[in-house]
C-alpha cells in the first residue's frame, strides 16, 4: 500500500466513469484515497448512487470513502445529459442491486481539501467529469494548488473538434467557469483530452478478451461488463461511429498510473467562457513557441498498450 500512488477520483458516474473506477480500484499501482462525485452524465445524487453500487460490485479490499459534491455549474444552468450514450440512469439501465454503502457527510470540496492537507505533495487528483468540485475547493483554500502532486483531467480538445459542440468537449463545456478557475490556479495539470481519448477504441475484440479471461466466479462483474459494453457498442453503432466504446475516463486513470501511455506537449490553455458559439473551448496560441505554460496536453497515445493494460488489470 505504501508504494502505491495515492489518488482522489472525481466522477459523474456514467458508463466510462464506472469503467475508470473499476480500473483504479483493481490497479496494483493506485491507492484510491476517496471518490468524489458531481453532476454531468447524471445528477449528483444518481452519480453518487452509481458509484456506491460499482464499489459494491467490485468489493474493494480496503475502505474507499465517497463524498458527494456539486449538482450544478458555478454560474449557469446544468446541461441535460446524453441519454443515448449512458442511458437514463448513467449505467445503461443495468439493474445493480441496491447499495448498503453511504457517502460521507462532508462535501466533496471539503473532502478534497482535507485529503490534500493530510497527504502534502502526495495526492494526484484524477477528474473524469466537470471541474466544479475542484474549483469550489480552490475558492475555499487556494493553497491546495501547490500541495498536490498533479491534476490529471479528462477534458478538452486542442487539435481536434469538440464532442458536444464544434469546438468544445463535454466536461469543459459543462462548467467552463470552473475549468477557467482551475487552469488559472497554478495547479500542475495533465490534460487528457479528445486528442487522445478519441483514439482509445475498445472494440468487440477487446471485449472478447475480457470475457475470456475474467474468472467465472466473478459472474456479477461478467454480467455487468456484458451489459454496458453491448449497450455502448449499440449506442456507438446508432451514431454511425462503429461498434466500440471510447475509453475517455479510463485513459485519464491510465495516464495517472503510467504517463508513458501518452506523449505530451506543454501549452498555455485558455478556457473560453463568453463566446456564444465557443463556450468551453480549450484554446492555445499555436502560432509561436510557448513562453509560459499551464498544462501538459496529451497529443499522442499508445492506444493498444493502454487498452491491453486496462484489460489485464480488470480481469484480475
Amino acid at each position: 500500500m505504501q508504494n502505491k500512488k495515492k489518488i482522489i477520483l472525481d466522477v459523474d458516474t456514467g458508463i466510462d466513469d464506472a469503467l475508470a473506477i473499476i480500473y483504479a480500484v483493481k490497479s496494483d499501482d493506485i491507492l484510491v484515497e476517496g471518490i468524489t462525485t458531481g453532476f454531468g452524465n447524471v445528477d449528483v445524487k444518481q452519480a453518487t448512487e452509481n458509484t456506491l453500487k460499482v464499489l459494491d460490485l467490485i468489493n474493494p479490499s480496503y475502505e474507499i470513502p465517497v463524498s458527494a459534491g456539486a449538482d450544478k455549474p458555478l454560474f449557469r444552468p446544468r446541461r441535460e445529459p446524453s441519454v443515448a450514450i449512458h442511458g437514463h440512469d448513467g449505467l445503461g439501465e443495468y439493474p445493480l442491486p441496491a447499495t448498503k454503502r453511504y457517502p460521507v457527510e462532508q462535501h466533496a470540496s471539503d473532502f478534497i481539501i482535507k485529503k490534500i492537507h493530510e497527504n502534502l505533495h502526495n495526492i494526484t487528483l484524477v477528474f473524469t467529469g466537470r471541474l466544479t468540485n475542484l474549483a469550489i475547493a480552490l475558492a475555499k483554500d487556494p493553497s491546495i494548488a501547490s500541495k498536490v502532486e498533479r491534476l490529471v483531467l479528462m477534458g478538452g480538445a486542442l487539435h481536434v473538434p469538440g464532442n458536444v459542440t464544434e469546438v468544445a468537449e463535454a466536461n469543459i463545456h459543462g462548467d467552463p467557469e470552473a475549468a477557467h478557475r482551475v487552469f488559472e490556479s497554478g495547479i500542475p495539470i495533465t490534460m487528457v483530452g479528445l486528442d487522445v481519448t478519441s483514439k482509445t477504441k475498445f472494440g468487440e475484440e477487446h471485449f472478447g478478451q475480457v470475457m475470456e479471461q475474467l474468472p467465472v466466479d466473478q459472474q456479477g462483474l461478467r454480467d455487468f461488463f456484458d451489459h454496458i459494453f453491448q449497450f455502448s457498442f449499440n449506442a456507438s453503432d446508432q451514431l454511425n461511429e462503429g461498434r466500440f466504446r471510447l475509453m475517455h475516463d479510463p485513459l485519464a486513470v491510465g495516464v495517472a498510473i503510467d504517463p508513458n501511455y501518452v506523449k505530451t506537449k506543454d501549452f498555455y490553455i485558455y478556457i473560453e467562457t463568453r463566446g456564444a458559439l465557443s463556450s468551453g473551448a480549450t484554446l492555445a496560441d499555436l502560432r509561436t513557441p510557448q513562453t509560459k505554460t499551464n498544462a501538459s496536453v496529451c497529443i499522442k497515445v499508445n492506444d493498444e498498450l493502454f487498452l491491453q493494460h486496462y484489460i489485464d488489470t480488470i480481469v484480475k
